[in-house]
Parts: structure tokens; sequence; C-alpha cells
């Protein structure tokens, strides 16, 4: 009986070979990921740090900086608002055309954002489908900082929505019940009952979308114009035109930059994932 209990409790691996399947996981992770950012890490420390300062506060740099920062920023922002929006409705309504609908919603990841890009930019400019209405209202799009964010809200709202989803779907409705027979109105059951469960959610969305933009190549390179005049010039962008005049010093300065930065916002995101599964344990 006591061997029968014993067979019971003990772990079932599909895979076979735990020294095997680890040794491939770390050898596979440290070819595609490990060495490739170390290498940055390591060109970019031979830098006096001095000549480090010097390269990253460069003006066209410090303001790509800004401009890749503040429109990434203000785009997940409009992400984890609207992001929200689209997963209530796509869990809590029926509609003809949901099932599309919800598939479409990783396009964004599928869609390359090269071309994107290019389709964001015609739509958007003075002779384009949106961007001719706009244009008589006085409002241009494409070659500014707002075509930047209408670019980087495209290639971020899955992941708030993706994050969000799976909350609202678990969601007990007698919760909202409770409430409502406890006298709450609408806004206090959302602010009360639902916000505070899908705050994490939230904010693992927002920070993978300010990730993203942060780093974001394909989709905004056409729609913003790239003038150092117009401080349209993304962070990735400038990369990119250190590497063509072969001035690999400035480049993997900023490439670090760009490392360190995606490394919190990540560590930020695992930090707040962390929490709410102690916090679901718990319940």
């Amino acid at each position: 009986m006591k061997s029968t209990a014993t067979n019971k409790t003990k772990k079932v691996r599909v895979i076979p070979g735990y020294h095997l399947t680890l040794g491939i996981t770390v050898t596979m992770l440290s070819l595609i990921v490990l060495i490739p950012l170390a290498s940055v890490m390591v060109s970019a420390l031979k830098l006096r740090p001095a000549e480090f300062w010097a390269l990253i506060t460069k003006p066209t740099v410090r303001h790509a900086f800004a401009t890749s920062i503040g429109c990434s920023f203000i785009a997940a922002l409009i992400n984890s608002v609207f992001g929200v929006i689209i997963a209530w409705v796509l869990v809590r309504y029926e509609f003809p055309g949901k099932r599309i609908l919800d598939g479409c919603i990783e396009l964004p990841f599928a869609l390359p954002t090269s071309v994107a890009g290019i389709t964001l930019s015609k739509m958007y400019s003075e002779n384009g489908i949106l961007g001719a209405p706009l244009a008589k209202l006085g409002i241009k799009v494409s070659y500014t900082h707002l075509g930047l964010v209408i670019a980087l809200v495209f290639v971020g709202i899955p992941f708030v929505i993706r994050a969000v989803q799976p909350v609202l779907e678990k969601l007990d409705g007698q919760y909202e019940e409770a409430a409502f027979m406890l006298g709450a109105n609408r806004f206090q059951t959302f602010r009360r009952v639902l916000l505070p469960e899908m705050m994490p959610p939230v904010l693992t969305g927002f920070g993978l979308a300010f990730a993203r933009g942060i780093g974001e190549y394909g989709s905004v390179i056409y729609i913003s114009g790239n003038s150092a005049r117009e401080h349209t010039q993304v962070i990735s962008y400038v990369i990119m035109q250190k590497l063509g005049y072969i001035d690999y010093a400035s480049a993997t300065a900023i490439a670090l930059v760009m490392l360190i930065l995606s490394f919190v916002l990540l560590l930020a995101v695992n930090i707040v994932q962390m929490k709410q599964a102690a916090r679901t344990n718990n319940v």
C-alpha cells in the first residue's frame, strides 16, 4: 500500500534525461541570447567612462532616446486603456465575427513590421485614406511624433490584450453580483472588484508594449521621417545609422543603454508576474 502511494506521488516526466535537456537548453540559450548580449557589453565596456558618456549624450542620440522613450510610453498608456476595453468585449460579449476579430489581434505579430510601416505611412500621408481628412483639419500624422505613436500602438496593443484576456476569463462573475447586492454602483464595482484583479496583467502588458516600442524599427522607420531637425529619429534608426558610418563605438554604446533599459523593464514585468502568482496562490 505504501509503495502504491509513493508511485502516485512520484512525478512523471514526459521527456526523459534531465541533464541532457538542461544541457541543450543552456547551450541554445547561450548561443542565441547570452553570447550576443555579452559581446555587446564587452565591446561597450572597452570604452573609457568619459568616452562612453560623450557618445551617448550627443544631441542626436539624446533626442532619439527622448523620442523613442516618450512615444513608446504614450503608446503603452493608450494600449493599456484600449487593450482592456478590447479584452473586455472579447471576453464578456458574443457577436458575429468574434473569432475572426480575436484572431486578428495577433496580426501585428505575424505581419512583417516593415510592411506595417509602409502601410501606415501610406494611409496617414496627406494623400492617404485617413491622412487626407486629417490634413484638412490641420492634423499632420506622417513624419511626426503622432505618426510614431500610432505605429507603436499598432505593434504594442496585442501585449495588453493577451495579458488581460485570461484574467477576465477566469474572473468569477459572482464577485460583481455580490458587489451590486451590497449596494455598489458600476464604477465602485469596477474600481474595487475588477481593477485590483486586472491591474497586474495590465502592468505586464504595459511593460511589454513599452519595451517593444523602445526597440521598434520596421514599423516606425517609414512613418517617422527620420528627421534630426524635427526630432523624429528613433534610437534604433540611430544605431543603424552609426553602423552604416562604421561607427561601432557609438553603436555599441547606444546598444548597451538599450540593453539595460530592456532588462530593467523585463525585470519589472517579472516582479509583477511573480507577485500576481503569489497572490493567486494565497487566495
